[in-house]
């Protein structure tokens, strides 16, 4: 229903002044926050006023504001403050792979009754495409602002999660962009940039952005193990070269506007009350614009139930003093005044606080009155043909082929009218949009999917995913051998994995296999696999069953889930995701305990390693895996055979350096280091396709070092079957051909680096250093 006022009178209305007041009757469609000119206390206040630069309007409020006003602006739901025309706020609004109701910061319902559910981010990091990244990050913010203005949301919002996918049995594996720190940090950078606009002029937000869970968090609940309780013991090299990755391309690259602790401590000292972590790295070295907020109720975690202070007091002073500006709970509500009283804290640490969190606000427009950017946007700018398209695009990007045996797919329409759609996920809704979500604008479901190709014979088999019996397996087999093509849709769900719940093992659940089994004996036509997961699957069995023609991996896809997948399998869009994380046999989980964060292997206590550049042994489907129906080809156009790094320092450490056979980053100009390669990537198959070029570097071996095989770039191409493309891939010295030594110190080794292109082209590059002394 329309509740325009404007439309019954509309036709009698200039044009030019119809619009001007469609303008402003969506200005006003929400009260300012602060600063409204029809206040008269606060409307010519300095704090108010546009054309003072922030830091000075931030000092001015903060000189303005009581101890107790100050306090309750530092949790989530910060408190107005009425005599100065300021409004309480709710900080906590989520937006992981779509705006989300997970916080009570967005509500849905009337003009705003759902948002764009993209594919769960797991799922998007398959496509290994960073411009989709930002451009659904783009989206997100363009329909977060709509509903901000709609008085229904807010404009800060607690995504991405960037955390590495250490262990596969973790259950929020499927928020993040995998297990690759370069990817992870790719994506975390792109996606940001597209939530906060940050093209924006005048270090303005569209929204704000936030990379969590500072750091090394990917344990729920393992073995009598919680998040709340547990330490992660973490070297200084895997936090330098894992851990730490994305969260430094979050502030660095994407310039994001906040920075989430976690709930666990590393090495013996609660994340949310390190000054090491906080201060000194996010906000001193990585130079963080913007606010730290704890995951909620992480102070109160770490005095209660890990019992680091010895009063609620003392962990006040501890987080605020660490560099914590926001609570998500009210432990700093209720005890940081007693903090002050009793001199452990002083107003001063406060209003430092206070002055990253007004920033933020200030450069969101949320002081600026009715001036406000965005507002144009509003319930016709939520849910649009053009959004659904991209949601839709995404999850066909995302789509991994695994096993494609005789070429089985794509189905053909004309010999396969018939398809028996069978599995506990085939006509999933909420299981295809994952955690995090919010309410999406529509569902196509896998079945709804493939009925719009051919006909269709249901049977779910068993459900939900538990799949606890196997009493309705005789109706599923009876379908396949009816069908000229079967799918059976499997996987698991949030019943199985999410937040707070880890998996124990990485079989399918339940009777799950069992009915593949049948299913597949009993089909008459070829048999497709086709898993929704978030973690990886061990389903060896299928892999190695010749009657299981094809295996696709489809992750949790988003409301257009079922479309994407159906697509794939018909061939209307040739598959090009790649896997984002490695998928490990069953038996690996006995030789890594989910509470050891070590990332390289230990032979000497039969440790394995893990994640593809620390593990050697066998898996079910590797890392950056992932087919086509056509076939491409690596060549070399031009490269960089010899780099000198030159080694910046003064004449003291001249003799240092040219003893030593590898160079600290910061002791070289990196700006100077940018290595552009060009590649080729030639179509060689019968069908157009998309195709990830992957850069995987090794460098040589340095004293106790092994060279380890790391991805370091990679880009998207399309290329007509047939033709070739040129693809320029960005290298740089001192980020993507260095090395982490046990100090957690960031070296490049001087000699011979490779660069391998897929399986098919390696180029070598010789790096040598020369001293370049710098002039006082």
């Amino acid at each position: 229903m329309d509740h325009n006022p404007l439309k019954k009178n509309s036709s009698y209305i200039h044009i030019p002044l119809l619009l001007l007041l469609l303008l402003a009757f969506t200005c006003e469609s929400r009260a300012p926050f602060a600063c409204d000119p029809s206040n008269s206390v606060s409307k010519n206040m300095p704090f108010c006023r546009v054309s003072l630069h922030i830091r000075d309007r931030v000092g001015d409020l903060i000189g303005r504001l009581t101890l107790q006003e100050k306090i309750r602006s530092l949790v989530n739901n910060a408190a107005p403050v009425d005599r100065l025309g300021i409004n309480g706020y709710e900080w906590w609004s989520e937006a992981l792979h779509g705006v989300s109701n997970t916080g009570p910061g967005v509500k849905f319902g009337g003009e705003f009754p759902g948002a764009t559910s993209f594919p769960q981010v797991i799922t998007t990091a398959a496509s290994f495409n960073s411009s989709l990244w930002e451009s659904i990050g783009q989206v997100v913010s363009d329909e977060a602002r709509a509903m901000y203005n709609g008085g229904v949301a807010g404009l800060t919002y607690w995504s991405p999660n960037v955390n590495i996918f250490r262990d596969p049995r973790w259950g929020r594996g499927q928020e993040t962009p995998g297990e690759d720190p370069t990817l992870a940090a790719s994506y975390a950078a792109s996606y940001v940039a597209g939530l906060q606009g940050n093209a924006a002029p005048g270090n303005r937000l569209k929204v704000a952005a936030c990379c969590k869970h500072y750091t090394a968090y990917d344990l729920d609940f393992w073995n009598g193990m919680d998040r709340f309780h547990f330490n992660a013991k973490v070297s200084k090299q895997d936090l330098e070269e894992t851990y730490n990755v994305p969260f430094k391309a979050c502030v660095f690259k994407g310039k994001v506007a906040s920075v989430m602790c976690s709930y666990n401590q590393v090495n013996g000292i609660p994340t949310c009350a390190d000054p090491s972590l906080l201060r000194d790295t996010i906000r001193g070295q990585w130079r963080l614009n913007g606010y730290i907020v704890s995951d909620c109720d992480s102070v109160d975690v770490f005095y209660n139930n890990q019992h680091y202070t010895a009063t609620p007091e003392d962990a006040a002073a501890a987080s605020i003093k660490a560099g914590l500006d926001l609570d998500c709970g009210p432990f700093l509500a209720i005890h940081t005044e007693g903090a002050i009283q009793s001199g452990k804290l002083s107003e001063t640490d406060v209003d430092r606080a206070l002055a990253n969190l007004l920033t933020v606000q200030m450069r969101l427009g949320m002081f600026d009155g009715p001036r406000q950017p965005y507002s144009n946007l509003g319930p016709k700018d939520v849910c649009t043909p053009a959004h659904k398209q991209l949601a839709l695009e995404a999850a066909r990007q995302g789509v991994v082929l695994l096993q494609n045996r005789n070429r089985a797919l794509p189905l053909s329409t004309s010999r396969c009218r018939t398809v028996a759609v069978i599995g506990p996920n085939s006509d999933a809704t909420d299981t295809m949009i994952g955690n995090y979500a919010g309410v999406p604008c529509d569902y196509t479901t896998p079945l709804q999917g493939i009925s719009r190709y051919a006909k269709t014979i249901h049977e779910t088999g068993c459900t939900p995913v538990s799949c606890a019996d196997n009493r309705q397996f005789g109706r599923a087999e009876a379908a396949a051998r009816q069908a000229d093509a079967t799918v059976l849709v499997m996987g698991l769900s949030q019943s199985i994995e999410r937040e707070a719940l880890d998996r124990t093992g990485l079989l399918l659940p339940g009777h799950q296999q069992e009915l593949v089994l049948r299913v597949a004996k009993a089909s008459r036509g070829p048999v497709i696999l086709v898993l929704m997961s978030g973690g990886p699957i061990d389903i060896s069995f299928a892999k190695n069953d010749p009657k299981i023609a094809a295996i696709l991996w489809a992750g949790y896809p988003g409301q257009a889930g079922g479309t994407a997948i159906a697509d794939v399998l018909f061939g209307t869009t040739n598959p090009g995701g790649k896997l984002p994380m490695t998928w490990y046999p069953q038996d690996y989980l006995s030789k890594v305990p989910m509470n050891d964060m070590a990332m390289h292997a230990d032979p000497s206590r039969g440790y394995p390693g893990r994640t593809y550049r620390f593990y050697k042994g066998p898996v079910v489907f590797p890392f950056g895996f992932g087919l086509s129906y056509t076939s491409f080809r690596h060549s070399l156009a031009h490269g960089p055979t010899k780099i000198s790094v030159p080694f910046t320092s003064s004449k003291s450490f001249k003799n240092v350096t040219l003893l030593s056979r590898a160079i600290r980053v910061f002791h070289t100009n990196c700006e100077t280091l940018n290595l552009g390669v060009h590649v080729d990537v030639e179509n060689i198959g019968g069908l157009d396709g998309t195709h990830t070029v992957m850069v995987f570097a090794s460098a040589p071996p340095i004293g106790e070092i092994a060279p380890e095989k790391k991805l370091v770039a990679f880009e998207k191409v399309h290329v007509v079957a047939g033709t070739k493309e040129r693809v320029r891939v960005d290298v740089n010295a001192c980020d993507h051909l260095s090395i982490v030594d046990r100090f957690g110190i960031r070296r490049i080794p001087m000699g011979e680096h490779s660069l391998h292109f897929g399986e098919d082209l390696k180029h070598t590059i010789l790096l040598q250093n020369y001293v370049e002394e710098i002039k006082s």
